[in-house]
């Protein structure tokens, strides 16, 4: 069974919405467009702010689906299982079975596996609303997504420090945070370079 949902969470995570919306409302290559990523922000500046929407919320489904399914599969499962099958559904995103495993930088869908896993682990909520509450807040004052998505990142793992929170999510969140970075170097330097795309 858990090779079953293991397998299952990658292939959600491999479904490339951004890249099919993108197909069906302007029959355009997303990854030929904008930042060449098939991800929300991409696909709200080319295809338009709506469509941005819709994917951010499909990939988002992606990584919560992956993490529901194996809590409801794998009951005894432990954090880890449940963990390592939301890492399958980002790095399905991210390296997708359906494009030659090139994909996006799975910020929403890491948000659903986080999601998904505040469902069980409920104290992750508090982190995770001053996570989502801080995007917000950082996106509306500087219309750039990329540090927006770095900024909220690092203030999840410096919550779960600050709730004293079990080590292995602060494990967990403080990876998630080295992720976020590592997916987002060529941004990164863009924003140091003051050349980010703003909204």
């Amino acid at each position: 069974m858990i090779i079953f949902v293991l397998f299952l969470a990658y292939l959600l995570g491999s479904l490339p919405f951004g890249y099919w919306v993108a197909k069906v409302v302007k029959n355009i290559d997303i990854r030929k467009f904008g930042s060449g990523n098939i991800g929300a922000t991409n696909v709200a500046r080319v295809v338009g702010k709506r469509w941005g929407i819709l994917v951010f919320f499909l990939d988002f489904l992606k990584g919560f689906l992956a993490v529901i399914i194996s809590i409801f599969l794998l009951p005894k499962g432990s954090f880890w299982v449940y963990l390592f099958t939301g890492i399958l559904a980002v790095s399905g995103h991210n390296w997708s079975l359906f494009l030659k495993f090139k994909g996006g930088k799975g910020v929403s869908t890491t948000l659903g596996v986080i999601s998904g896993l505040a469902t069980k682990y409920n104290l992750l909520f508090f982190p995770l609303m001053i996570s989502a509450i801080s995007w917000i807040l950082i996106f509306l004052i500087f219309h750039i997504v990329s540090l927006a998505s770095l900024l909220s990142a690092f203030l999840f793992f410096l919550s779960t420090l600050l709730f004293k929170l079990s080590s292995e999510i602060k494990i967990f969140s403080f990876l998630l945070f080295l992720f976020i970075v590592l997916r987002h170097k060529s941004n990164i330097v863009k924003l140091l370079k003051k050349k980010e795309f703003r909204f």
